[in-house]
């Protein structure tokens, strides 16, 4: 099913032992748009201490009640590596990280690597936790291209032919967990009216000027079919869209 990620911020999390506290963002790979972490508000019994959750240690989803279980006890969420909200997850943090969990990594995949939005989230190949002593074998780059969602929100959409809206949310796939589409408001352009963008028809994003530069024509987008946040995106929209613009590549 495809949510809405705002609609996910608040979500409980609990750990095998306890309750964790709340999700209040999430981190995307922005080569591959796949989502690798949960940012969680651990409230009073960690100080309000924000932590990570690799999305690799989620277990089963209670979508009714609003729970992420993890497979995590409180105790290695309390030792684990801080991090600083306000920074890009280095690569090293990300090490520190997955040693402390004992967890597989995703970057070592040689299938990790792709065209923005290309393809389908590759799930995690590594089958042995990350070792400090090999974290310099492959020589890993200092950004690994992790953004907050939060941090998006509000990034400018520019057209091939001028300014047309900005980022207000995104549509996950809840199984496979990437981002499928961002959520466009053309209010100052477009009164009152909402697109989807997919990630393959972006050209590049600007994150020092936080604008969104896609391969489209002002005249397709305003034509585009409206999104209605109160309807599912199932395959009959996403046809529809995707008939709009032309695209022959299957968006499932």
């Amino acid at each position: 099913m495809k949510r809405s990620v705002n609609s996910l911020v608040g979500y409980t999390i609990k750990a095998k032992d306890g309750e964790l506290g709340k999700v209040s963002e999430f981190y995307f790979d922005d080569h591959t748009w796949s989502i690798r972490y949960l940012v969680v508000e651990t409230g009073n019994w960690l100080n309000e201490r924000k932590v990570l959750i690799p999305h690799s240690a989620l277990g089963r989803t209670d979508w009714e009640s609003q729970t992420f279980q993890v497979n995590l006890t409180m105790e290695q969420i309390r030792n684990s590596p801080d991090f600083e909200t306000q920074k890009t997850v280095s690569r090293q943090h990300e090490i520190e990280l997955y040693t402390h969990y004992g967890l597989p990594v995703y970057w070592d995949s040689v299938f990790n690597d792709g065209f923005v939005g290309m393809g389908p989230y590759i799930p995690i190949l590594v089958t042995e936790p990350v070792k400090e002593e090999k974290k310099s074998a492959k020589n890993p780059p200092d950004d690994p291209h992790l953004r907050s969602t939060n941090s998006v929100e509000g990034y400018f959409i520019h057209a091939n032919d001028g300014e047309i809206g900005h980022v207000e949310d995104y549509i996950v796939d809840d199984e496979k967990w990437n981002i499928r589409y961002m959520i466009v408001d053309t209010t100052n352009w477009l009164p009152g009216r909402k697109v989807l963008i997919l990630p393959r028809w972006i050209k590049r994003i600007d994150w020092a000027e936080s604008k969104v530069y896609v391969n489209l024509s002002l005249e397709s987008i305003k034509n585009s079919p409206e999104f209605d946040p109160s309807q599912p995106v199932d395959k009959i929209a996403e046809r529809e869209l995707f008939d709009h613009y032309g695209d022959s590549l299957e968006p499932w």
